[in-house]
């Protein structure tokens, strides 16, 4: 196929990536679902390359340009949750324009950190995947275990997010061992989960953005060197560890990057943003290394593509490089554009219309699919139920990825194998 085209099909996921970006509540893997579900009707028009191509280009894009909602209105999903305390802080004191620049920094560096450590992962990960192979559900254990009593203050939100954790775990593997296709299942649980459900809290809040500074006081110093490298290594490690998403690596990257304190704003936004981009660059290169893709568009990327070499890996990183250096443009225009008339929208009725059309992509697929429609309304509402509760009950919604986390433990444990 045409470089050209290529060229143009990053572009045209560059583009999307934007769009679903700056909307509140569309996941990435939402996306890539319907985009992989509609695959038999769209490989009559374009090749496997081109919708890849697409794909990770969307995924980058969307990874470095949700943070300007999540910043701006206050409205996160999981891959950007933590970072809504520091951004949004900086937003209120008038500073969102610094803001923009340091997740901006952050995905942009993370993805060259990433590359830059490429050839000594080739040379150690494969060996010690197989090492540690047996004992990965011993450490998504302790991992979970750390998360939650990491993120929690006392008891009662300990309590509540490993009820929670569980809870959404048992859904998870409950809807994968159903005759309904993962991409479904997924896209229903997600949707309820990360999307409609923070926006139906958000429509009970009120977003207002205070007057923004037209100057900005952005210099790249050691403590922001250090996010970034944080934020690449972070998200190198979530491409070991399956089942984990941004949100845990955000609290590796947090760690990494001296914490989360306000002496360390700098340094914690720039790695968190760095982990998204990061994340989405190495779930790909863990399909080439161990043969496991780690996130929803590397799933979708490896079934187009059954023999991935070091072509699709090299070619890949450039389409990454490309749609970060662009991404990182838009981020930076459309952050400060949408920092001076964000107060000119009505956030209301956005979200209400991001929620019917959410609600109507599922119902869409899921009568394509010919799954029973009362079943995915009723797993669909109690997505979004469990998706409102860490809201009310003051807990991080990242406990919620125990709906990957606990099957990928149950999978490694060799339980029901």
């Amino acid at each position: 196929m045409a470089i050209f085209d290529l060229i143009i099909a990053c572009f045209i996921g560059i583009s999307f990536g934007a769009i679903t970006g700056l909307i509140p509540g569309i996941h990435v893997n939402t996306v890539g679902a319907i985009i992989f579900a509609s695959s038999a009707f769209l490989l009559n028009l374009f090749s496997i390359e081109f919708l890849c191509v697409f794909l990770v280009s969307l995924a980058i894009a969307h990874a470095l340009l949700e943070f300007i909602p999540s910043m701006l209105l206050g409205v996160p999903d999981e891959s950007t949750a933590l970072s809504i305390l520091p951004g949004h802080q900086m937003v209120l004191e008038g500073r969102a324009r610094e803001a923009i620049r340091l997740v901006a920094i952050g995905g942009f560096g993370a993805i060259l950190v990433t590359i830059f450590l490429l050839p000594l992962f080739i040379m150690i990960l494969p060996p010690l995947y197989e090492i540690i192979r047996p004992y990965i559900w011993i450490i998504l254990v302790l991992v979970s275990i750390y998360m939650i009593l990491r993120l929690s203050k006392d008891i009662k939100t300990r309590a509540w997010s490993f009820i929670l954790f569980i809870l959404s775990g048992i859904m998870g593997w409950t809807m994968l061992q159903t005759p309904i296709s993962s991409n479904l299942s997924l896209m229903c649980m997600f949707t309820g989960l990360f999307g409609v459900s923070t926006l139906i809290y958000s429509l009970n809040e009120k977003s207002i953005l205070p007057h923004q500074n037209k100057f900005h006081n952005f210099h790249f110093n050691t403590q922001i060197f250090r996010g970034v490298l944080a934020g690449g290594i972070a998200g190198t490690i979530l491409g070991v560890l399956p089942g984990f998403g941004p949100a845990q690596g955000s609290i590796i990257a947090q760690e990494l990057s001296g914490g989360g304190g306000e002496e360390n704003t700098e340094s914690f936004l720039t790695a968190i943003s760095g982990v998204n981009t990061s994340d989405t660059l190495f779930s790909l290169v863990a399909i080439y290394l161990i043969g496991n893709p780690r996130s929803g568009i590397a799933v979708y990327i490896s079934n187009f593509i059954q023999d991935f070499n070091i072509n699709h890996l090299l070619f890949f990183i450039f389409a990454s490089l490309t749609a970060v250096s662009v991404s990182l443009i838009l981020c930076l225009k459309l952050g400060d554009w949408f920092s001076d008339y964000m107060q000119g929208i009505n956030y209301n009725k956005l979200s209400k219309a991001v929620i019917i059309f959410m609600i109507g992509i599922l119902l869409i697929f899921s009568i394509l699919e010919g799954a029973s429609l009362p079943f995915m309304g009723l797993v669909f509402i109690t997505a979004t139920a469990l998706g409102l509760l860490p809201h009310y009950l003051g807990v991080s919604k990242s406990h919620l990825m125990g709906v990957l986390i606990i099957p990928a433990i149950v999978i490694y444990f060799g339980m029901f194998n």
